[in-house]
Formats: C-alpha cells, structure tokens, sequence
C-alpha cells in the first residue's frame, strides 16, 4: 500500500464520518439532558433537502448549510413542544416526525431533484496541506471534516468542562434531583433538544452539500440518522467516543469499497453491514457489565472490577451533587 493511496483512504474515512459525526453529537447532548429525539432520521434528511433548496435559491453553500441547521432546530422545537411541555410521548412524536419528515422533504424536495447547485468546495490551505499523511486528509478536501473535528472538541469542552455542561449532566441524570436545586429542568431539556436538532440539520446540509452534492429520490442519506442513534450508544454519550464510534462505521464501509478492486469476489455488501453487529455485540457488553451478577463476579475475581462502569463521582447522583460544590 502506497503513502498517498493510505493518505487517500485516511481523507475518505474522515470525510464520510463528518456528518455522522455531528448528528451523534447532536444526540449526544440532547441524551445528556435526558430526551431521546427519535425524529433524527428524518431530520436529517429533511434539513438536506432544506439546505440544497437554500443554496439554490441564494447561490451560497453557507447560507443553505445554515438552513439546514435552522430546519433541523425547527424540528426538534416540534419534538420539544409536544414531547417536553405538552406531555406527549417524545419517543412516539420523535417516530412520527421522522416519518413525516422523510415524505415532506421528498414533497417539498421534487422541484430540487436532480438539479445542479451549489457545493461547499474544498480546502488547500499552504503549508498545513503540504503536512505529510494528516495534510491533505485534514487541508487539502473539504471544509467539513475541520468542521466536524472542532465541533467534537466544542461539545466535549461544553458538556465535560463548563457548569453549563454540569448543568445539562445533572438534568438528564436525575431530574427530580435537578429541580429541587432550581433547575429550570424543562427549559434546560428544550434547549438541549434544539442544539441537538440544529447539529443534525448541519449534518443534512452536509450531506447535500458536500458529501453527497445535490437532492434526488433516493438522496442517499437515508438511514443515517438511525445510524447516528446507534453510534450515540456505541460511543456511551462520551462525545469524543462518539466521534470515534462514527470514524469506525465510516472505516468499515470505506474499507469494503477500497477492497472491492483487491478482492473482487468479495461482496462489498458484507463490509456495508459489517459495522452493525459489532455495535450489536458492544451493547451487548456494556448491559453485561452493568448486571449484578457481573458485579457479583467483579468482587471475585478482582481484574474484571475494572470493567465495572462507575459513575461521576463514584456512585449515582454525583453529578448533581457536584452541582452544590461548584465547578
């Protein structure tokens, strides 16, 4: 294998998981904050279709990769409405949202079809391009993968480093606990699902606009919300863990394509679903581990106790409390 042909396969990897990246962080936080948005899926899909109509309309990628982020805010302000303040069932108005929201962008989308439009370009930044291996994988394609990469570094920062992150952990772990503190926990929750839906509809603007450039039926995003989900829980809600989960799908799948002129008998199918029963068996493992017969286990045989997932703090409600002793 050749340096630039490794260097190539580094850039497919990262760019494909730049919008599975933002999509799970965007899940990552709202779950933090205790609300699960079922409506992902066809958020982003819809904020795709948003985002190439806007860059259309205006001639400017950015500004139609901003409406995706507004459509897909606008769409978890649904999901929050119904689901936090009127009392509904979020995981049900998240289904159906999804499911409207897939037959709405393709309504809306048909006139877009197979039109050409604006794309996001690429990057060629002198002297950070000319970087040996992370160069032209990182500055010399497009601007989403920087985008994607900082956007892990902000979440990680804002949920792991700042009271406002404290904040939003407390709720989603004990929201009764939260209240009798003077947490506003409804507004926090809210709050969280609008970032969290305003980050999946920049990654269909991402998709639309640079990963898979323009709208049809079908765009080829399908699926990828759904994907972020399982991404969400492969990475435990740990955003940089998260971004790690979406790079190992997107690897998986890049690699059956790259191995599809090494090994041609070899169905590039099996790589396409590969990543999926490993999630499967990682669940599998971390409800394991958080058995009681597991912890039984834990106290016999002391080298599994290191297995054993703790909480912040070392037991349950630590996060709250943390909240009493300041940041």
């Amino acid at each position: 294998m050749s340096f630039e042909y490794l260097t190539a396969l580094i850039a497919a990897v990262l760019f494909a998981a730049a919008p599975l990246i933002l999509a799970a962080l965007g899940e990552t936080i709202s779950e933090r904050a205790g609300v699960i948005n079922l409506s992902l899926d066809g958020t982003v899909l819809f904020a795709a279709m948003a985002a190439f109509a806007a860059a259309r309309a205006t001639n400017d990628p950015w500004l139609g990769l901003a409406a995706g982020g507004l459509a897909g805010a606008g769409i978890a302000a649904i999901l929050g409405l119904f689901g936090l303040i009127l009392g509904a069932s979020e995981l049900a108005v998240g289904f159906v949202l999804t499911l409207f929201c897939r037959e709405l962008a393709y309504f809306m989308g048909h006139a877009q079809a197979r039109q050409p439009g604006p794309d996001l370009g690429a990057l060629n930044l002198p002297g950070l391009s000319d970087i040996p291996l992370i160069g032209p994988a990182l500055f010399r394609q497009s601007p989403v993968v920087l985008l994607s990469l900082v956007a892990v570094g902000l979440v990680w920062l804002f949920l792991m480093r700042t009271r406002a992150g404290l904040v939003v952990r407390a709720v989603g772990e004990s929201p009764l606990a939260a209240t009798a503190r003077g947490i506003a926990v409804t507004r926090v929750q809210f709050l969280c699902c609008l970032a969290g839906g305003a980050l999946a509809g920049l990654a269909g603007g991402l998709y639309s606009l640079s990963v898979k450039p323009g709208w049809g039926h079908p765009q080829g995003c399908e699926g990828a919300g759904w994907i972020a989900l399982a991404i969400v829980i492969f990475g435990g809600w740990k955003p940089v863990r998260v971004a790690l989960g979406a790079l190992f799908f997107a690897a998986i799948q890049v690699a059956g394509i790259a191995l599809q002129d090494v090994l041609p008998g070899l169905s590039g199918t099996l790589f396409q679903i590969a990543p999926f029963p490993v999630m499967i068996l990682t669940l599998l493992v971390v409800n394991l581990r958080r058995s009681a017969a597991f912890r039984e286990a834990a106290r016999r045989v002391p080298v599994l106790g290191r297995l054993v997932p703790r909480t912040a703090g070392g037991a349950p409600g630590a996060i709250v409390g943390a909240l009493d002793k300041g940041f």
